[in-house]
């Protein structure tokens, strides 16, 4: 088990490939100057305008967000009058901060600070990220003499329709079954599928109904497609297939590669996404959640952050321990951020480490505390093999890649590795790997003309 960053961020960025001497490229060497002189500006603006003041502006500016993250906390944790004082709270607080700014002519300089503060962040990840996308571990895979299809007319909001997939994959010679309205049990469809003589298993549909149909081409070891027709298709996304052209994946069924990756079981339950164990899994158990997601959520919260209903988690992962949590999020792989830009992106899914989020919110000086000094100080990250979430009931609700289940306490997570045989099309572009965090002693050495102190020597020229 490592853990890691509390705000998601790895502790060092992996070293570049293929850079020039000392370990640096030109490009980063300027990237990373002209990174440390956005900084240094976005330092100088405000001290230029204000003088030693601007401390008590960005004090103001803190304390504004603070008291938004206060209403926002209200909002979500309560009801009538408080609930209603959360909101304008949340809105107004961050409003008087700028009509505050704006009268006393800071505004102006703020938002140039601002401005420059996002650049040399940007630059500094643009310095440390890799050269090239995720190396592409795949294998020459035989055409498939059954190929099935499980597709959702309903996913996507008709995603299957108006690409024609039916005719599409009918044509590649695919056999296609349509999931019909109502509840369908989807192992079942596979299992008699492969019991037919189906030698792939593909799934056009979201990813709850991925993760059933993955479990069936684990048990019996046969590849497995997925044709992106689903609203989020987070697995899709991480697989590197065009969420936006689910007609190109379909050439997977007769023409692809084949790579291996990553399983998550929950119990018996496999997720190829995450395992989500308290608040969210309560609200999506609730049967009204499908109707109207917004409103469900808002009406059942209260109770779930602060009420009777409350039942808190506790996790385990190798010696680390928690209790009290709201919230425990397991996930098939760790992702890239806990929080922050594509905070549910994952670039790789061939690591054999589960990700695991834990949040402990439990007041407002919590909630305004995550946004001072000891920014997401309540939300935890760590990576282990296995993980263990209990409560004081017998069953715990789980949300398993979206799909709400109740499973028997304590829920051992684990993870499979290599156990999906995943088939792309041949011209599958890869997962462009993530850009780092900024971490601001290597930009340094960059800016510099310094390799980097951990930088192995076969890496240089």
């Amino acid at each position: 088990m490592e853990p890691s960053a509390r705000d998601g961020s790895p502790s060092r960025p992996a070293p570049r490939a293929g850079t020039a001497r000392n370990g640096t490229a030109r490009k980063d060497i300027w990237q990373a100057r002209t990174a440390l002189l956005a900084l240094l500006g976005s330092v100088l603006v405000p001290l230029t305008v204000a003088g030693l003041r601007s401390m008590l502006w960005l004090l103001l500016g803190v304390a504004g967000l603070a008291l938004a993250a206060a209403g926002l906390w209200w909002t979500l944790a309560h009801t009538g009058v408080v609930r209603a004082c959360g909101v304008v709270v949340s809105v107004v607080a961050p409003l008087t901060v700028l009509a505050l700014y704006a009268a006393y002519d800071m505004l102006g300089p703020a938002l140039v600070s601002l401005a420059l503060w996002a650049l040399a962040v940007g630059a500094a990840r643009g310095a440390l990220a890799p050269a090239h996308t995720a190396e592409r571990r795949q294998t020459p895979a035989p055409a498939p003499h059954h190929p099935w299809l499980l597709l959702n007319p309903r996913s996507g909001g008709g995603k299957a329709d108006r690409f024609h997939l039916v005719d599409k994959a009918l044509a590649l010679g695919a056999r296609v079954t349509v999931l019909e309205a109502g509840r369908q049990d989807v192992a079942e469809l596979a299992r008699r599928a492969v019991a037919e003589g189906a030698d792939l298993l593909a799934v056009a549909g979201g990813d709850g109904t991925q993760a059933l149909v993955a479990e069936v081409a684990h048990r019996h070891d046969l590849p497995f497609a997925v044709i992106p027709a689903g609203t989020r298709n987070h697995f899709a996304l991480d697989l590197g297939l065009d969420r936006d052209d689910p007609a190109a994946a379909l050439s997977a069924l007769t023409d692809g590669v084949e790579r291996r990756v990553d399983l998550g079981f929950a119990a018996d339950r496999v997720f190829v996404n995450n395992a989500s164990f308290g608040t969210y899994a309560a609200v999506v158990g609730n049967p009204a959640y499908r109707r109207a997601k917004v409103h469900t959520a808002f009406q059942d919260l209260p109770e779930l952050l602060t009420g009777d209903r409350t039942h808190r988690l506790r996790m385990r992962v190798g010696r680390h321990r928690a209790e009290g949590l709201q919230a425990v999020l397991v996930s098939n792989n760790p992702y890239r951020y806990a929080v922050g830009p594509h905070p549910w992106r994952r670039d790789r899914l061939d690591t054999g480490v589960l990700g695991v989020l834990c949040v402990h919110i439990d007041n407002t000086a919590q909630a305004a505390r995550a946004v001072g000094g000891r920014r997401f100080a309540n939300v935890t990250r760590l990576t282990g093999r296995t993980v263990v979430v209990d409560t004081d009931t017998e069953t715990v609700q789980a949300g398993i890649d979206g799909e709400h289940v109740v499973l028997p306490a304590p829920v051992v997570c684990r993870i499979v590795p290599g156990a999906l045989r995943v088939r792309v099309p041949r011209q599958w572009p890869g997962v462009p790997l993530g850009r780092p965090a900024a971490d601001w002693t290597h930009v340094t050495r960059l800016a510099l003309g310094r390799p980097d102190r951990e930088e192995p020597v076969s890496a240089r020229r």
